[in-house]
This record gives structure tokens, C-alpha cells and sequence, in this order.
């Protein structure tokens, strides 16, 4: 039986023209752009599938642009009857699956974000922090590396994205040190990120602090599908655990291969991105080769994802003799 996850990006999927096919074809996408359009009173829509690329790389837009596509996205494959059994996202695309599993509304979500990424790139001043990718190296050498290259300032594991792939963040000087002693200790590669702040580390600390008085005013419901949430990579049910997991998301590591790992052992087999880009399908395969996953970016995505469960459903009734719901 084919149990569905629709995972969703986060920061760094998006580029101009996405989304635009989604909107053309469906009402439910449209009405997804014009619903984040009102709630933000300006033409995100036009932002999404026009560019320029260079308003579409702040941090203040891109966050709530992702949102909106991957809401859209959603809404086209609600459109053709196809629902998660469970829902998870990468850092920002923890909001795009709360939408999802009907835990946020889409209004409240864009706003949430678009004041997420002002208060993260305020928190800490342009030049002062620093983030950095890892590869080849397991978690506990990553976190002596960090210890060892703190020196009284802050550097810590911020994605724990697949096996020998971890991100670090923190005070400029420190990620550059724990870059050469990564290098010294056997990383395959370790080079710094051309990101405008350092996320998911302590100094996010102000960030989170105004985000928490935005989150605990605004609406929150249970999830009438499961979330697998970034803080704890386990599964949560209720709104208090939504909004508690959001909170501490500012400043606490994304744990995206344990969250997959999760997801694998609740018995999902099969993953659909959806959202602009395929960032999280090439994670994927370095967790689980076996793992299957499709995107939903475009047409042609959504309608690989509706042959594959068209198949699936084909043979349970050939097995069954009938189809169960």
C-alpha cells in the first residue's frame, strides 16, 4: 500500500518563474498566489514567476515566495485527489507543511515568514556570521570540530542534512576556524556558504524571541496530518507541539536525515517534494538510495506523481480484488 509524505524546501529552491505553470493550470494554485498577494499587500505572485532574481534572494521575500508556491502546489495535487499521509519541511518548509496538514493558514504563514527572515537577517549584523558546509564527516567529529574552533564564540551544527553533509553557523571567525580544522581533521570538503545570516545558531537567539510573540498571536491548529517537525525529527499531533517546535527551530539545528529516517520507519514509501527545485530529493538519495521521490514544481511533475499513484492503486485492486480507503 503506498504511503504518501509530501516534504517541502526550504531557503535556497527558489528562482524566477516558478510556480507560474501551477497557477496557469489550476484554480486552487491561483487562489493560493492571490490569498498570499492579500495577505502581504503587495504582488508576491508577480515576485514568484518574474523576478527579478535579485528582490527574489532577499531573505525577507524569498521565505514567503517559497511558501507560496509550495501552497500551490499543494493545492494542484488537491486537485487531483492526491493527500499525504504525512507532511515535513526543511526550515522554512516546516511552514509550508503546517499549511499543508491545515495547522496554519496560508495568510498567517506568509506573514509569519516574511517577519522570520527580517528577524533573522537582523539578528545578527552583516559580516559578523557566517555559516559553512561540511562534507564527509560524521555528526560527533562535526560537534568536536565546532567545540574545538569556538573559542569563547559561537559555532554549532545548524542542518544535519544526510550522511556527510552537515552545515554549520555561528560568529564569522569561529565557522572559519572550524572550516580549517575540518579540513585538518579528513573532511572531504569544507567550504563557507554565501548566505546573508548565520541560521538555526544561538546568536539567532533575538530572532527567535520576537518570532515567539508573532507565533503565540497567532491562530495555531492541530495537524489533521501528522508533521514530522525539525527540532526533535519526531512525529507531532497538536498545536502547542506545533507551535513549541517553530519557536525553537530559530536557533536549533534542522535534523532533515533524521526526520527522513522517521518518515521511512512510520512506513512512508514515497516522497513527494513540493515546491520549487529538487534539493530535497537529492538529500534523499543519500539517506536512502531505495528511497522513491518525485517532484512538484511544474505540469510535468504533478502528473509523474498522479501515473505513480494511479499505478499503485491499479495493483492493490489487482491484489485485493478491490480497493481500500
Amino acid at each position: 500500500m503506498l504511503k504518501v509524505a509530501f516534504i517541502f524546501p526550504g531557503q535556497g529552491s527558489q528562482y524566477p518563474g516558478m510556480g507560474r505553470e501551477l497557477a496557469e493550470s489550476f484554480a486552487g494554485a491561483r487562489e493560493a498566489f492571490a490569498e498570499a498577494d492579500r495577505a502581504l499587500r503587495f504582488p508576491l505572485s508577480k515576485l514568484c514567476f518574474e523576478g527579478p532574481a535579485e528582490e527574489l534572494q532577499l531573505t525577507a521575500n524569498t521565505q514567503p515566495a517559497i511558501l507560496a508556491v509550495s501552497a500551490a502546489a499543494t493545492a494542484a495535487l488537491r486537485e487531483k485527489g492526491v493527500e499525504p499521509q504525512y507532511v515535513a519541511g526543511h526550515s522554512l518548509g516546516e511552514y509550508s507543511a503546517l499549511v499543508a496538514a491545515g495547522a496554519l493558514r496560508l495568510g498567517d504563514a506568509v506573514r509569519l515568514v516574511r517577519k522570520r527572515g527580517q528577524y533573522m537577517q537582523e539578528a545578527v549584523p552583516v559580516g559578523e556570521g557566517a555559516m559553512a558546509a561540511l562534507l564527509g564527516m560524521e555528526s560527533a567529529t562535526v560537534e568536536a570540530v565546532c567545540r574545538d574552533a569556538a573559542q569563547g564564540e559561537v559555532v554549532s551544527p545548524a542542518n544535519l542534512n544526510s550522511p556527510g553533509q552537515i552545515v554549520i553557523a555561528g560568529s564569522a571567525t569561529a565557522v572559519a576556524r572550524a572550516v580549517e580544522l575540518a579540513k585538518a581533521r579528513g573532511a572531504k570538503r569544507a567550504v563557507l556558504l554565501n548566505v546573508s545570516a548565520p541560521f538555526h545558531c544561538a546568536l539567532m537567539e533575538p530572532a527567535a524571541e520576537r518570532l515567539g510573540n508573532d507565533l503565540d498571536a497567532t491562530d495555531i491548529a492541530d495537524p489533521r496530518v501528522p508533521l514530522v517537525n525539525n527540532v526533535e525529527a519526531r512525529v507531532v499531533r497538536s498545536a502547542a507541539e506545533v507551535r513549541d517546535g517553530l519557536k525553537r527551530q530559530v536557533t536549533s539545528p534542522v535534523r532533515w536525515e533524521q526526520c527522513v529516517r522517521t518518515l521511512l520507519a512510520e512506513g512512508v514509501n514515497l516522497f513527494v517534494e513540493v515546491g520549487p527545485g529538487k534539493v530535497l530529493a537529492g538529500l534523499l538519495r543519500q539517506i536512502d538510495r531505495q528511497a522513491e521521490c518525485l517532484g512538484v514544481e511544474d505540469i510535468a511533475g504533478l502528473d509523474a506523481v498522479l501515473a505513480r499513484t494511479k499505478s499503485a492503486a491499479a495493483r492493490q485492486v489487482g491484489q485485493t480484488g478491490h480497493l481500500s480507503c
